[in-house]
């Protein structure tokens, strides 16, 4: 519905506005952090009360010793761990075979670029589970090594490399740049790493945040391809062990292994999440 400004100037119309964006506002607020609220009482709520009032604000008082416990009865930090270096490793990857081949295609521009683009673009229109079984297989006998990655975190990291989307992401950012400097700085003698290094990467640190921020979180709740590469318990990151020690745990002590899990990225994003609005505001608007 459309107001004019004399319709927005009478005092029901302007406080109709207010309430009816008001409403709308703690709706979005209760359906977005909703579950998560309801995670964060129910990690320190007793399993009874949980299951007999589970909308119910701590009948009996709430109970912070669920997380200390389930820090030590579930080992989350020896899990969050290896989360955190699977999430490294793969933002690792994916940072360097994005950068390098949107820099490739975007700005030294060879003779196939548009070839290896389309083909790039339509490695997104097959489904991820399709390549399951030729992507484990690959792992199991890699083409040059003829040494099975089954059970290293090198299984997760490579394979999360090729990532088409963040590839076409930095190369639309690439694309943006003015090309007045690249010609300046070939003028002054640059070599393409220089460039690259120079150049190019200092003016794309707010899509470098933006790929970070997916490549992170991407890795933090991957579930099947890290369950299918890492059969070692001792080697399984947090989304691969808590629905695994789901059947062994008191309710409480899960439902706190979850939210510990769950604060850690959330937590992250709220750090970065500026650079993330910044990159994703600028991918059109620097030649401006």
């Amino acid at each position: 519905m459309i107001f004019s400004n004399s319709d927005r100037r009478r005092p029901i119309v302007r406080y109709g506005l207010r309430i009816t964006q008001g409403l709308l506002l703690a709706a979005l607020v209760v359906i977005g952090l909703g579950p998560i609220l309801l995670l964060a009482k129910s990690a320190i709520t007793p399993t009874q009360d949980t299951l007999r009032h589970p909308m119910a604000l701590w009948p009996h008082g709430m109970d912070w010793a669920n997380l200390s416990t389930a820090w030590t009865t579930m080992q989350l930090g020896h899990y969050v761990w290896n989360t955190v270096v699977l999430a490294a490793g793969s933002w690792l990857a994916q940072i360097f075979v994005a950068t390098t081949a949107g820099y490739a295609l975007s700005v030294l521009r060879p003779k196939y670029g548009p070839i290896l683009s389309g083909l790039v673009l339509g490695t997104l229109l097959v489904p991820t589970v399709v390549l399951l079984v030729p992507l484990y297989l690959t792992i199991l006998n890699p083409p040059v090594l003829h040494h099975s990655l089954l059970n290293s975190f090198w299984a997760v990291w490579l394979p999360a490399g090729a990532n088409a989307f963040n590839i076409l992401l930095i190369k639309r950012f690439f694309d943006n740049l003015p090309r007045e400097i690249f010609e300046a700085a070939r003028a002054d003698g640059a070599g393409p790493f220089r460039l690259l290094w120079s150049i190019v990467l200092p003016m794309s640190r707010p899509i470098l945040g933006v790929v970070s921020v997916f490549a992170i979180i991407a890795s933090w709740k991957d579930f099947l391809w890290p369950l299918l590469v890492l059969p070692d318990p001792g080697k399984q990151p947090l989304s691969v062990r808590l629905p695994t020690l789901a059947g062994s745990v008191e309710l409480d002590i899960l439902l706190a292994g979850l939210l510990i899990s769950t604060l850690i990225p959330i937590v992250l994003f709220l750090l970065v999440q500026r650079l993330f609005l910044r990159g994703a505001s600028l991918g059109g608007a620097i030649k401006g």
